[in-house]
């Protein structure tokens, strides 16, 4: 059985274990949309808490984050430490006050907490938003599962995002939120399964830990400084928005909704207990899988990041295990696909149309409208090279838009002010409008900030001016706590003037320079084999008789220098004297992927017993002739980015991927009248000149 064959069918077994996991949830359901989308608010803290921790991360940390580590190196590990404290303080503060919120009024959805009226216009805006956002982030999902197909099986990622829009479909009818949360429950232990596989073959290939470290160093000695370089407005405000967007978490609809299907605030706090001691394990597993990405499959470059850890389990592991990953993956993308489409549903339901809110088949239709809307997105979004493909960006500008939009209206709320129409309405809307501003501006990448900090700095600065001007505010921004002294204030502002200071000294002394390292004009060297790759097969032909030799060649194939067809025989039996025998050769490329730069298929006649003739040949690709001249080992300095061009080219031979084949037909010549044969036999070789790359390291002055 093939690799190919053997990761296909384990992909598909865990797969129906995750779909059957999923129908489960069908015995146990009621047809009430009570249950559809909250699970009647009676489910286990240990699975919900799983749930929140797959839905949470799922394509954003297989793919997203682990392109984000391969990109950043050691300093990526702000992200993770700081956002876990934001969660954190999430689930202490803000879950508290959104369960019993849930509780006491019977709400089902993020974009309810806003207002105490339901269908309010403010709760109606806010379920606009929460659907724009959400539908991106399901889109996202979808995205990540193309990617994973398309890395480990070689499926197109349209057909990827249409087999999730599927899936998800089937997830949301099969049993709601508690057919999401059953399947998530389930993904989350598999996938710490096979990420622990992954990450401890993965270390062993770079040699443990202080390997790892070693060959981070040799590439780029700034993917070993835990601070970045280059930041455009410091590091406070770098690291700040980790916090924000770890506190946004209070601000995701789909992870909201787990924390309402709780039954009471005991549960939430076993359920916090649950989420923090199984995801902080998953962060470090897939912190180090992307370090080793980065050793591992140096090719990648930017454009591949994300494609990081389906193509180390493809490349470490056992077939039968990179199918658990891509099913783990997979799964885990839909069903968080899923639970947002669920989210989307529960705002249009409870805010929009609340006519709908009791009306089963209606919540289903819209449902099913949501999929498709997200499902829309994805695949248009992949005409956009570099954002609307990129599953980090998208998870990004989603999960910030909604922490801007919701965490401050939350904390408002807690603190006690009571605002009106206008006031959350326009709070909402600059959070909106900060996020896809500061966006389109290209500030929110990985050198600048991240937009959590101006959505929410946005939001909070309408909430005070609206505070200070507008008559219909409450004049006290801070609801039932007193406004500060002009002593607590100037204290306030001393302190976090003293808290930057520190910061931006200490990362003007620690930090690395922005020049050093990798800046994508220094000099790598890359180094690279070329060797022979030969398929001989044997034919025994008679007179007039025609048989074929075929090749068929994969994506496993490197890249082709060269290729030719060959054939060799002696003429046997003759008795006396001898005459050579015709052999007469047809090769077919038609079969091969191409287009071929140049190739020689010519029909051949030949009677050369005794030696070995060329009888066809093919050079696929004549760009690659620079790079090599016959057999032998190579090296080409460069820079790193167009080097990762070369080792990309090299990797690969789409021209040469099908099959090859070429008729042979033996026409026998008798050297006398008394005595001769009939038959030869003749060995026909296709012999392929293959790139072995076998690695790139900056060249040192």
């Amino acid at each position: 059985m093939s690799d190919s064959l053997l990761l296909l069918l384990s992909f598909l077994l865990f797969m129906f274990f995750f779909a059957g996991v999923g129908l489960a949830s069908m015995r146990v359901k009621e047809d009430t949309t009570d249950d559809y989308l909250v699970a009647g608010r009676g489910m286990h803290p240990g699975l919900a808490a799983l749930s929140a921790v797959s839905t949470w991360n799922s394509g954003y940390m297989f793919i997203g984050f682990i392109g984000f580590i391969i990109l950043q190196g050691y300093s990526a590990i702000w992200i993770a430490l700081v956002s876990t404290v934001g969660q954190l303080v999430a689930w202490i503060w803000l879950y508290k006050y959104i369960q019993q919120q849930g509780e006491e009024r019977g709400i089902r959805s993020l974009t309810s907490l806003v207002s105490n009226t339901v269908g309010s216009p403010e709760a109606k805006v806010a379920a606009v938003l929460s659907v724009l956002f959400l539908a991106i982030y399901a889109a996202a999902q979808l995205t990540a599962g193309g990617v994973a197909l398309e890395t480990m099986l070689d499926w197109s990622p349209t057909v990827g995002i249409l087999i999730g829009f599927v899936l998800v479909v089937a997830y949301c009818y099969a049993g709601g939120i508690r057919a999401s949360i059953w399947t998530d429950a389930a993904q989350s232990g598999v996938m710490i399964i096979g990420s622990s596989i992954l990450c401890y073959v993965a270390l062993q290939g770079t040699g443990g830990f202080s390997g790892l470290h070693e060959q981070l160093k040799a590439i780029d000695p700034n993917m070993v400084n835990p601070l970045p370089s280059g930041l455009q407005f410091g590091a406070t405000l770098w690291i700040f928005a980790f916090f924000l967007g770890g506190l946004g978490v209070a601000g995701q609809p789909q992870v909201v909704s787990r924390v309402m299907t709780l039954k009471d605030d005991k549960a939430r706090k076993d359920a916090m207990i649950w989420f923090f001691v199984w995801q902080t394990p998953f962060i470090a597993l897939m912190f180090i899988i992307g370090l080793a990405c980065r050793v591992l499959l140096p090719e990648l470059g930017v454009a591949g990041a994300e494609t990081g850890l389906p193509r180390l389990a493809m490349s470490e592991l056992h077939p039968f295990f990179g199918g658990l990953i891509l099913a783990s993956i997979f799964a885990a993308t839909m069903s968080t696909a899923d639970s947002q489409v669920l989210a989307c549903t529960a705002a249009i339901t409870d805010d929009i149309k609340t006519e709908w809110s009791t009306d089963h088949k209606a919540t289903k239709r819209v449902t099913l409208a949501v999929a498709v809307f997200a499902t829309a997105i994805s695949l248009v979004g992949q005409q956009f090279e570099g954002f609307g493909d990129s599953v980090f960006k998208l998870v990004v500008l989603a999960v910030y838009g909604l922490g801007g939009i919701f965490v401050p209206m939350i904390l408002i709320r807690m603190m006690g002010y009571e605002p009106d129409t206008t006031h959350s309405i326009g709070m909402m809307v600059a959070a909106m409008s900060a996020v896809v501003v500061w966006t389109l501006l290209g500030y929110g990448d990985a050198e600048g900030i991240f937009p959590s900090v101006p959505a929410m700095g946005s939001a909070f600065a309408a909430h005070f001016i609206m505070s200070r001007v507008r008559d219909g505010s409450p004049d006290n921004p801070f609801g039932r706590f007193p406004m500060p002294t002009q002593q607590t204030f100037t204290y306030g502002v001393a302190a976090l003037v003293l808290v930057f200071a520190v910061v931006e000294s200490s990362y003007a002394v620690l930090g690395p320079e922005a020049s050093d390292g990798s800046s994508g004009n220094d000099t790598y060297q890359l180094s690279y084999t070329v060797s022979e790759w030969t398929e001989t097969q044997t034919l025994n032909l008679n007179d007039g008789e025609t048989q074929t030799f075929e090749v068929t060649l994969d994506e496993s194939m490197t890249a082709v220098l060269s290729a030719q067809l060959t054939i060799t025989y002696s003429d046997t039996g003759e008795a006396l004297t001898a005459a050579c025998d015709d052999v007469v050769t047809a090769p077919d490329y038609s079969g091969l992927a191409g287009p071929l730069a140049e190739s020689d298929d010519q029909e051949r006649s030949t009677n050369a017993c005794g030696s070995t003739t060329v009888v066809g040949t093919i050079v696929p690709d004549a760009a690659l002739q620079e790079y090599a001249s016959g057999a032998g080992d190579y090296t080409l300095n460069g820079t790193e980015a167009d080097l990762i061009d070369v080792l990309t080219a090299m990797g690969q031979s789409p021209e040469m991927m099908g099959t090859l084949s070429m008729d042979v037909t033996l026409n026998v010549n008798n050297g006398n009248p008394f005595g001769g044969d009939s038959t030869e036999t003749v060995t026909v070789t296709l012999s392929m000149l293959t790139f072995q790359p076998s690695g790139m390291d900056p060249v040192r002055a």
